[in-house]
């Protein structure tokens, strides 16, 4: 572990012993006093920190200013910035260094809460003392506490508030996720961690089979599906190796390795997901199944990728959990839940569901499909690859090396007797025209396609040279979705600062009638710090009525069939978002982000 202490003799007099926290002001008085930056520098970071109000560290706030050092050596980063205070105030100035922290030991020192709402982390315990990181040189009314719980001496040391919050939710959340693996009799699971981080250190050539790498790819997929992880990346970088989750559609850092652990790791996952060991030089594909804590069997599909650094393995984890909802918790507002229930039970026709890749599409497929499948109907699908194995469908997989893709496979399922069918996605027109033959003899056909709102899904089918009139026969609706994150419940607070106006904003020219209460993200371990927990799909309905098809044309126009949609009673997928920020479930930010603007 980086550990420097700063040459702080002359600042431990010139600064006198302060209480309270750190403010930005102050610290670039003490810079400009020092000549580490100019005077012009000075105003021009005060003119910049001054123009918002912020709820960020001081230190991260300066960080971002980015601040040029009068002797010419760079702007100051965050992590010379920390230094710089820590030396101030007599502190030593410490990097985390996550392999070199007892997890165990340290997460006994100290709960998860507390050290969340002192935002300090204890990153070494020895007999005698604690050494406690902390962003706050100025506050230590927690000392005394963790002193008489921990019956040791606590040392503080500084650290960058970025790494405190970081590792704060890694190293609690870790230390968790051993401990329930112990409980469950997973073995001395954390030895094991720290026994492998020792055999990469110790250059010994680690095998597949070995105990320590067994138990260790073992504990990775309980500990990411703890996590609520949908992806787990192995990447190889030039030092060490790093495994990184994807949570809520975003990847966390989780874990830095010694490379031969990170390859024999990836020896091991090859060797289950029956793929080639010992080919690395090209892309592999495979696929494992195995259980999650209660039992459940839960898939998931491998991918290798040669990089610079050796072999990068993802894994797409298909969780049971995930595959199938009912409407409410799929995130479905009533007005759109039960025109939907209505559109899904018609006898014929196509229904189609449009977004982005990772929208949500196949959960919303699945979970609407399973509701339908009763034993009276025969249900059959056609998907590249399929996701998930639901026993109550008829799953056939594309093979385009036999040159069996989606037009083959719907030609084959027409003749199997089926009542509802679900092709994967509509690339191409013969696929389209099969789908439009197969709702023309009196099936129920949902797909998928890539557009950004319902109405453009029209177009987007002419354009492959579906003719209208077809369109006009068989097309019955069009869900297009995006994926939102939610608020955590444990640590969300009401927005004080949220602007009634900036919501309003935002869905003109439709309005928002009630009283609204948006919350904003707070961040908690629960939550590993982002303040979110979970995502929730926002739905834009059109269905198609008699008027609309009027306007389904040659050459219909995209406006024309919006504003009928709208008459219809469609609401934009960003009035959707707005109804959830003012529900409290979401934030207007997330919102935005995820939706296209509302056409007036």
């Amino acid at each position: 572990m980086h550990d420097h202490h700063a040459k702080n003799d002359h600042h431990a007099k010139t600064a006198p012993r302060r209480h309270g926290p750190l403010d930005w002001q102050r610290v670039v008085r003490w810079l400009q006093s020092d000549g580490i930056i100019s005077a012009e520098e000075a105003q021009r970071t005060t003119a910049r920190c001054s123009q918002a109000e912020s709820h960020q560290h001081p230190l991260v706030r300066l960080g971002n200013v980015a601040m040029a050092r009068a002797d010419g050596a760079g702007a100051l980063t965050l992590d010379a910035l920390t230094e710089y205070v820590a030396g101030r105030s007599g502190l030593a100035f410490l990097r985390i260094d996550p392999l070199k922290v007892d997890v165990g030991r340290v997460a006994d020192a100290m709960s998860a809460q507390y050290a969340e709402r002192h935002k300090v982390l204890p990153v070494q315990v020895t007999p005698s003392e604690v050494v406690v990181a902390t962003a706050e040189p100025f506050l230590d009314d927690w000392v005394a506490e963790v002193e008489r719980q921990a019956k040791r001496s606590v040392r503080r040391v500084m650290a960058n508030p970025q790494d405190i919050a970081r590792y704060t939710a890694e190293f609690f959340a870790l230390d968790k996720s051993v401990r329930a693996a112990q409980k469950s009799g997973g073995g001395n699971v954390g030895n094991t961690f720290e026994q492998l981080v020792e055999l990469g250190k110790s250059n010994k050539q680690l095998d597949a089979n070995d105990q320590g790498v067994i138990r260790v790819v073992d504990w990775l997929w309980q500990y990411a599906f703890d996590q609520r992880a949908s992806d787990i990346h192995l990447e190889p970088r030039r030092e060490q190796g790093v495994i990184r989750f994807r949570i809520d559609g975003v990847l966390h850092p989780v874990y830095q390795m010694p490379m031969g652990v990170m390859s024999a790791m990836v020896a091991r996952i090859k060797l289950l997901g029956r793929m080639d060991v010992v080919e690395k030089r090209r892309p592999l594909d495979g696929r494992i199944k195995t259980r999650n804590p209660h039992g459940q069997e839960v898939e998931m599909r491998l991918s290798t990728l040669p990089t610079a650094f050796g072999e990068k393995m993802v894994m797409r984890i298909f969780d049971p959990d995930n595959a199938v909802k009912d409407l409410d918790a799929l995130g479905f507002a009533r007005h759109d839940a039960e025109r939907w229930e209505q559109l899904v039970r018609r006898p014929h026709g196509i229904i189609l569901v449009t977004g982005p890749t990772g929208s949500g599409k196949t959960t919303t497929l699945y979970s609407t499909l399973k509701r339908i499948a009763t034993e009276e109907v025969n249900v059959s699908t056609v998907e590249d690859p399929i996701e998930m194995i639901e026993p109550s469908f008829n799953q056939t997989q594309v093979q385009p090396q036999l040159d069996f893709n989606f037009t083959e496979g719907l030609r084959a399922l027409m003749r199997q007797d089926p009542d509802i069918i679900m092709v994967g996605e509509i690339r191409d027109l013969p696929t389209a025209e099969m789908a439009v033959q197969a709702a023309l003899t009196g099936h129920l056909v949902f797909s998928t396609l890539h557009t950004n709102d319902a109405p453009s899904a029209v177009s987007r089918l002419m354009e492959l040279g579906v003719p209208n009139y077809l369109i006009n026969a068989t097309l019955l609706g069009i869900l297009a979705q995006r994926l939102v994150r939610t608020l955590c419940p444990q640590c969300k607070q009401k927005d004080e600062a949220a602007q009634a106006d900036a919501l309003a904003a935002a869905v003109r020219p439709w309005k928002l009638s009630g009283g609204w209460q948006p919350y904003k993200p707070v961040g908690c371990v629960d939550c590993r710090m982002t303040g979110f927990r979970g995502r929730m799909g926002l739905y834009e309905l059109l269905t198609v009525s008699e008027p609309l098809k009027d306007k389904i044309t040659q050459s219909p126009s995209i406006d024309a069939l919006r504003r009928q949609a709208v008459q219809d009673g469609m609401r934009p997928l960003r009035l959707a978002g707005a109804l959830r920020v003012a529900e409290g479930l979401t934030t207007l930010d997330e919102v935005i982000a995820a939706t296209p603007p509302i056409e007036a």
